[in-house]
């Protein structure tokens, strides 16, 4: 099972918690975590408004040590829920909690709605399909240009503009069984105008606006590198080649490896011409939008399997042609 072996992975976890992204993030516990999993902290429903919050679910599914229930350590913790009592007090007397950010179908039953949704994806074999054993069919996107407005190097989030229909087109590909992944190149990391934390931000207030329309991302891969110098405040350990700046596929191959993704199944939607060599270098199918760049950056000599208006007509599309 893939959550113990994640529990046992790093020896000294005490407490891993399997999460994962929902289409009802704000009404539902969230978790904070660091790249490797580490658990830095725990937002409890209902949420402030106005403040956005990655979409990461405490789904209530744990592995526990058994010391961290031994009476000597939870003597003087009143608690009554796992979530909002007992683990942010682990943590701050110093317990590693983990999070296991899983891949596959797993699912709230806890409204009659929500039951209904899930005996219908039982039935249509939406459940038993996205087993990860089974190769999987995605939806890569870009995004600048095609989830939303490219407005030169996005670097603030007070910028983050969507384009219209953009929530609606990734609930359908939820709603179809695909992954949807984003995969985007960040060269303003790099070239110092956007710190890491300002791009999670950014990133934060897009899954919000996502979540708040029932769609969610099931990753964002992004690449911090730029292959020029000169910048006035830039990272220099991050300038020069990298594998992973599209259209290199190393975001592509790391989607792979995670989530089994049958490429041959699967679509890229992008804006510009990197976007259609980086599928095309993939070997996967490729659906150009008239959005952002609408394919006039020039930097590639490629052509698209497809070209559609905007995000909504390409999921249309493509929901179609499969």
């Amino acid at each position: 099972m893939r959550f113990e072996k994640f529990h046992s992975i790093v020896d000294q976890t005490d407490i891993s918690l399997f999460l994962h992204p929902n289409s009802h993030p704000y009404d539902s516990d969230l978790v904070e975590i660091n790249e490797s999993g580490k658990v830095l902290g725990f937002k409890s429903y209902p949420h402030p408004k106005k403040v956005d919050y990655r979409n990461i679910v405490n789904a209530a599914l744990y592995l526990i040590n058994r010391e961290c229930l031994t009476p000597d350590l939870t003597s003087e913790i009143v608690f009554a829920d796992f979530a909002k009592d007992l683990f942010p007090q682990l943590l701050d007397k110093g317990f590693l909690l983990r999070g296991y950010l899983s891949p596959e179908y797993i699912k709230d039953c806890g409204t009659p709605e929500r039951l209904d949704k899930a005996i219908e994806d039982y039935k249509s074999g939406k459940i038993s399909n996205s087993n990860i054993r089974i190769p999987q069919a995605a939806v890569f996107l870009d995004r600048d240009g095609t989830i939303n407005q490219d407005s030169g190097h996005l670097s603030d989030v007070k910028d983050l503009v969507l384009f219209h229909g953009v929530c609606e087109a990734i609930r359908k590909i939820n709603d179809a069984g695909y992954k949807c992944i984003v995969v985007t190149n960040q060269p303003v990391i790099a070239r110092g105008e956007c710190s890491l934390s300002e791009l999670q931000k950014i990133h934060n207030k897009l899954e919000t606006i996502l979540g708040q329309q029932g769609a969610f991302f099931d990753r964002i891969y992004y690449c911090p590198h730029h292959p020029d110098s000169g910048f006035k405040n830039e990272v220099v350990e991050l300038k020069g080649p990298c594998e992973c700046r599209k259209p290199s596929i190393a975001m592509i191959n790391s989607a792979v490896e995670e989530f089994n993704i049958d490429l041959s199944r699967s679509w890229f939607i992008g804006d510009t011409t990197v976007d259609l060599m980086t599928a095309k270098n993939a070997g996967i199918r490729s659906i150009l939008v008239k959005t952002g760049a609408a394919g006039r950056d020039g930097k590639y000599d490629v052509i698209p399997d497809v070209e559609m208006a905007d995000l909504t007509s390409a999921v249309d599309f493509l929901l179609n042609a499969d």
